[in-house]
């Protein structure tokens, strides 16, 4: 016996299992701050240099590291009702009624293939899964938005790309994982599948159906691919597909052309303030989501 405790006590511990030490320590707070330090050291570049003067953007040879001069003139014109004003109202409007469809649509068929008596529900799972692997391709797809007369309509920037099979896999798992009994309880006393869906299943998948929404949202804010081949219309664009003239095209929004001539305007501030528009929504509304992502995303797919 005594031998025996020897040789426990001799065994080494994982390394997992011992106390870290100082220096450990120290070098990952110094890999931790030198990560955040290099995703955010570009996004101060662009924040100041869209904040500062033609002639601080001049001194400093392009972008600006160090502020001096504050001006928000870039954001005021910007703001003031032109073409950069209406994509971003496009995209917000876009954004909205396409997450919103996209998750009434997305939790309805969640919903019914995570109830294994529903109708066909193995079949619709196979031909669902069916599209992660093999797509129609470009060309059919906008052939089939031209014959249904999508085109120049706000409606080719929302259907096309409305429904997620991943986001509806992930949904599925997490409302199987639901307690059958509470679902039993509320059939014997009478609720229909809409009623246990929007006031059982719903409450108990606040996580996963925000981490979905941010997706979804994300999704739609940042689209540009389905604008640049289903719109001709300019006045239709959204936000990301002027950032790109904006900033790639290097050509100046609708009504900011003679100020920047005039050099009353830098271009580079002009393009570091749409860059800030086109993130800002995503960068505040990342933060109030941030609590779900661990439950709703791991929970949801590791149990199912």
């Amino acid at each position: 016996m005594p031998a025996l405790r020897r040789g426990w006590a001799a065994t080494p511990r994982p390394v997992w299992e011992e106390e870290p030490r100082k220096a450990g320590l120290a070098a990952k707070g110094i890999v931790l701050a030198g990560a955040c330090l290099a995703v955010l050291f570009p996004l101060w570049i662009v924040v100041v240099t869209s904040l500062s003067s033609r002639q601080t953007i001049t001194e400093a040879g392009g972008l600006v590291v160090i502020p001096r001069d504050i001006t928000f003139i870039a954001y005021q014109e910007l703001l003031s009702g032109g073409q950069v004003q209406r994509a971003a109202l496009v995209s917000v409007g876009v954004t909205v009624v396409g997450t919103l469809f996209s998750m009434a649509v997305s939790v309805l068929c969640a919903y019914g293939l995570s109830r294994s008596g529903s109708l066909g529900h193995r079949w619709i799972l196979m031909a669902l899964l069916a599209t992660m692997f093999f797509g129609a391709g470009l060309i059919p797809t906008y052939l089939l938005v031209q014959a249904l007369g999508l085109t120049d309509t706000y409606a080719a920037l929302i259907l096309p790309s409305a429904v997620s099979v991943f986001n509806i896999l992930v949904l599925r798992a997490f409302f199987m994982n639901i307690s059958q009994e509470l679902v039993d309880s509320a059939r014997i006393d009478g609720a229909g599948d809409f009623r246990i869906l929007w006031q059982i299943v719903m409450p108990l998948s606040r996580a996963v159906i925000a981490v979905i929404a941010l997706f979804y949202a994300v999704g739609y804010w940042s689209a540009w691919f389905n604008a640049s081949i289903y719109l001709t219309d300019q006045d239709m664009m959204p936000l990301q597909n002027v950032m790109i003239q904006i900033v790639q095209k290097q050509e100046p929004p609708t009504g900011l052309a003679q100020m920047i001539r005039t050099n009353q305007l830098s271009p580079l501030s002009v393009q570091m303030a749409v860059m800030v528009l086109a993130l800002l929504p995503v960068a505040v509304a990342s933060p109030f989501v941030q609590k779900h992502f661990k439950k709703g995303m791991l929970t949801g797919a590791v149990k199912g």
